[in-house]
């Protein structure tokens, strides 16, 4: 009898200890920046129903730009697919040049201006905000907003609750963010270590980048991308050609037409990319990564063709993955408006007329619309992201 006591005294002890409900555990799990975002989200509503929104911005260092990433909300009216200068948001500029939190109590304050961000949120009925530049390891990332439709509701009790929230998003981006530096740096250290004279050069890169984003943001709407989606094609894209480190500088170089075997040979840099990304997300142990298959379909199809004509695969018109369409675009532009070995830099008019040929035939119609009807953002990052003829 003492001994079934003493037994059922110890049970009770032990199951006294795991009472506890961790309210963060869900954060464990495997889970992208968006849905992590709206478990935040839903934690934080748990306790203050009245925190109607939560939404990152990113900011893009290189262009000044701040676009719109990922956001959680209950209403159907959202900012999506969004980007504007910093430089044009005088508000932002001052939170980040002061590197401190603003709050606003009554965004009505804010009714007559102009900004289209600042329309949208007054028509979702919002009236209080509260917004966070967004630090890690001292690096800028962006900006988190918190609104409600209920004005005067962020009180200091709140606000400490929200900001520890703040801080733990801000790590969570910069891990994100830093495996994909990890592989793209991994590929640019590779390549100087191997002493590999590639005419891409980080201009070329960087522009097509861009390029790819624009031309995304543009087909957002008709394809249902998602801001973390088009932030993703943005990111990835500059590793399209990663593949091309496996090809002899005999051949990447060669300024005049290849030979029949050196061409087949060149071919397999799109097959050999995609191996080459799977053993760097291996051997570093990145596997996590999101939008892995993007990646690995941009680096596998951008040379395909919507004809059927291109490689490794022949795939024909919608078999080709969207992402790999988009970057096909911006990197036969880029290389054509490019000085190469073989070749000088084509102007900007013969360009255009060189990708209208193609439209159709070997680009994607829709991509090349969409991407000659944004001729004042194109010259904007020629002239952000300038070389000189050689690079």
């Amino acid at each position: 009898m003492l001994k079934d006591r003493k037994f059922d005294y110890l049970r009770h002890e032990l199951m006294s200890h795991y009472t506890h409900k961790d309210q963060l555990g869900g954060l464990n799990q495997h889970q992208s920046i968006r849905e992590k975002i709206h478990y935040l989200h839903n934690t934080l509503r748990s306790r203050y129903p009245f925190i109607h929104r939560m939404a990152i911005a990113l900011y893009d260092p290189a262009s000044d730009l701040v676009s719109t990433f990922v956001y959680s909300a209950d209403d159907a009216l959202q900012l999506e697919n969004y980007q504007a200068r910093l430089a044009d948001c005088p508000s932002l500029l001052e939170l980040l040049q002061k590197n401190q939190p603003r709050l606003v109590n009554d965004l009505s304050i804010f009714d007559s201006g102009d900004h289209y961000h600042t329309q949208v949120i007054s028509q979702g009925g919002y009236r209080s905000s509260y917004t966070l530049p967004l630090f890690a390891e001292g690096v800028f990332l962006g900006f988190l907003f918190f609104n409600s439709r209920a004005s005067g509701v962020f009180e200091e009790r709140v606000l400490g609750e929200i900001d520890m929230t703040g801080h733990l998003i801000a790590f969570m981006l910069y891990a994100e963010q830093s495996k994909i530096k990890t592989l793209v740096a991994t590929v640019r250290s590779a390549k100087e270590m191997g002493h590999h004279r590639d005419p891409e050069t980080g201009g070329h890169l960087e522009r097509m980048a861009h390029y790819s984003r624009m031309i995304a943001r543009k087909l957002a709407k008709t394809h249902q991308f998602s801001d973390d989606f088009i932030q993703h094609i943005f990111l990835f894209s500059p590793l399209h050609d990663i593949g091309k480190l496996t090809i002899p500088d005999n051949i990447l170089l060669k300024p005049d037409k290849l030979s029949e075997d050196e061409y087949r040979i060149m071919r397999e840099h799109s097959r050999n990319g995609r191996d080459i990304i799977d053993r760097l997300l291996h051997n570093y142990g990145l596997g996590g990564i999101e939008y892995i298959e993007l990646l690995r379909n941009i680096a596998l199809y951008h040379h395909e063709a919507v004809d059927g004509s291109g490689y490794p695969e022949a795939l024909k018109q919608a078999q080709i993955p969207v992402e790999a369409r988009i970057v096909a675009v911006a990197d036969v532009f880029d290389a054509l408006t490019s000085h190469r070995p073989y070749k000088p830099a084509w102007s900007n008019e013969k360009a255009f007329a060189k990708l209208r040929e193609m439209a159709g035939h070997k680009l994607d119609q829709e991509c090349v619309d969409v991407f000659l009807s944004e001729v004042e953002e194109i010259e904007r990052i020629q002239a952000t992201f300038y070389e000189n003829p050689y690079g």
